[in-house]
């Protein structure tokens, strides 16, 4: 693992303006990792931060990790961020010109009913990088939210000023808390807040208990595949190369807009392909790449589940003149391709 060498923080590329030093809380998470390696690729600083939660297998996490750690101008420490005084000294030192925020305990579903599960990640977490923020003073905070923070009963598509005080799950309620402790600080503290509210995120290197991951694994395997309510379940699926391109997109806007003060200290955006998918076209279409069909096992809806995700993107597009795109098809060939790979099946 490299410490780097101090460069400007500072720079313009191609007319933009470019953020050099970048923290990265869940560096070793799906979003984290792609984030990660994409800001190192374009030689900026990053300095990763991970506590290899268990809730999936931590060697996947530290697969990903595998793949920062020769890339040039990365350093990472394992930490929870629930120790605060650590995670404030590790700021200090580094002095990040950004800090995205992607740590969390991630999943609507929650079979144990540990409701600390969530809320010490979450809303301990979040905390903890909001006051070494406020010590620190980057000069803009992004952090992950979810569509899930719609909850029930909100009219599609989801749009950013639409309500979102029905929260269906517990780890939907703590993502919606976390926009308003946001909203709060950024005020307070004169300090730019970028909430990116992520819609069912897709592709290589993704979470093992996501729909397509245990799909896949099980439909390879010759096991009968769970469909909750599949006649009507949608998705608004959102290959993770798209997201990625949003967020970096979103952090160059937020340092241009705040070296002008034209930007509002807390806005909201929509990450997602604006297109759902129905649960039974994208078993088909798995089914068709991996040249197998699974047995069905059809159940009702599970708790904390809504039925349809559906993303307005018109703000995200104004803002940054980009959104997702990527077809199911081609999204979950690259997925596909590399499960084979990384499982050798």
């Amino acid at each position: 693992m490299q410490d780097g060498l101090q460069r400007p923080s500072w720079r313009q590329t191609a007319g933009r303006f470019r953020i050099q030093r970048v923290l990265v809380t869940g560096t070793a998470g799906f979003v984290g990792h792609h984030l990660s390696l994409r800001l190192l690729q374009e030689g900026r600083e990053v300095l990763g931060i991970d506590n290899f939660d268990p809730y999936y297998d931590p060697a996947l996490k530290r697969a990903r990790l595998e793949r920062l750690i020769h890339e040039r101008g990365f350093r990472f420490h394992e930490l929870d961020l629930s120790e605060g005084t650590a995670f404030f000294e590790l700021m200090e030192r580094f002095r990040p010109d950004i800090v995205v925020h992607l740590a969390a305990r991630a999943g609507v579903r929650n079979p144990s009913g540990d409701l600390w599960a969530y809320a010490r990640p979450n809303l301990d977490g979040f905390v903890s990088v909001l006051d070494a923020c406020r010590r620190v003073r980057p000069q803009l905070i992004a952090y992950a939210s979810s569509s899930s923070v719609y909850g029930v009963g909100s009219p599609v598509p989801y749009h950013e000023d639409d309500r979102s005080d029905r929260p269906a799950s517990f780890y939907a309620a703590t993502k919606r808390a976390n926009e308003l402790m946001a909203q709060a600080f950024s005020g307070l503290e004169d300090i730019p807040c970028v909430g990116m509210r992520f819609f069912t995120l897709y592709g290589p290197w993704g979470r093992p208990d996501m729909a397509y991951y245990s799909f896949t694994r099980d439909i390879l395997a010759g096991r009968p595949i769970a469909l909750h309510e599949a006649e009507a379940m949608r998705r608004d699926f959102t290959y993770i190369d798209d997201a990625v391109e949003a967020v970096v997109r979103l952090l160059d806007r937020g340092i241009a807009a705040r070296a002008s003060f034209a930007e509002t200290r807390h806005s909201l955006y929509n990450i997602g392909n604006a297109r759902p998918i129905g649960l039974l076209d994208f078993v088909n279409t798995l089914e068709r790449l991996l040249e197998r069909e699974a047995p069905k096992v059809h159940r009702p809806r599970q708790p904390g589940e809504v039925v349809l995700t559906y993303a307005d993107t018109t703000r995200l597009r104004e803002a940054i003149g980009f959104v997702p795109s990527t077809d199911i098809a081609d999204g979950l060939a690259s997925f596909v391709t590399w499960f084979r790979h990384y499982h050798a099946v």
